[in-house]
């Protein structure tokens, strides 16, 4: 693998669109290649799970099926898209990944981590991002954003409980896995959000 793997994480709200074209942007300037993907999907096949996965009509959806669908979108990602692009150079930008899933289904939906990381060691073959940029904001604050940009999809339906411990298994993860993980204020303006993604791009241009 001769390319980086930088990965976005954060809940509802938290300004993660904007933000990744600003990283997109920051790393083109550079003169990186840059691929931007996304999770759950990503591929034609990950797309049409994510469908599934967002659509507030299934309601009848279990954890155990929620968690094995987005393990079997991140395995057609991987395949198809994300290792390709990293061994032939390129800085891959993915809008969430596996630290999403042990922050939804594993914070969220109460899944054992254990349970979790078996899928991850099967799926990933040990492979991890290079820099997990972890957007950060009061639970409440980053709702009132969402639900202004339209209707709420099935996790977007969740209570607030069910976020405030998304982020509190998104903070612990952080915490935890400090040498890849920086944790950014998302709540100020953007240019200041921007500001602090700009010294952290910065110093990962500057060691590679």
């Amino acid at each position: 693998m001769t390319g980086k793997f930088i990965t976005i994480e954060g809940s509802e709200g938290v300004g993660k669109s904007s933000n990744i074209a600003f990283i997109e942007n920051y790393l083109l300037d550079a003169g990186k290649d840059v691929l931007l993907t996304r999770e759950p999907g990503g591929t034609e096949l990950g797309e049409a799970i994510r469908d599934l996965l967002l659509d507030a009509k299934n309601t009848a959806m279990c954890s155990d099926t929620e968690l094995l669908l987005m393990f079997a979108a991140r395995a057609q990602h991987l395949e198809e898209v994300i290792r390709p692009a990293l061994a032939v150079g390129k800085w891959v930008i993915c809008d969430r990944f596996t630290d999403a899933t042990y922050a939804y289904q594993g914070g969220g939906r109460g899944i054992p981590e254990s349970r979790i990381a078996i899928l991850e060691e099967w799926v990933q073959d040990g492979l991890q991002p290079d820099l997990t940029l972890l957007l950060d904001m009061p639970v409440a604050a980053g709702l009132e954003r969402a639900g202004q940009r339209s209707a709420p999809d099935r996790f977007e339906q969740e209570k607030l409980a069910f976020f405030e411990r998304v982020r509190e298994a998104y903070l612990a993860r952080a915490k935890k896995y400090d040498q890849r993980f920086r944790v950014v204020d998302a709540e100020p303006a953007l240019a200041t959000v921007e500001a602090q993604i700009r010294d952290i791009l910065d110093a990962l241009l500057k060691s590679s």
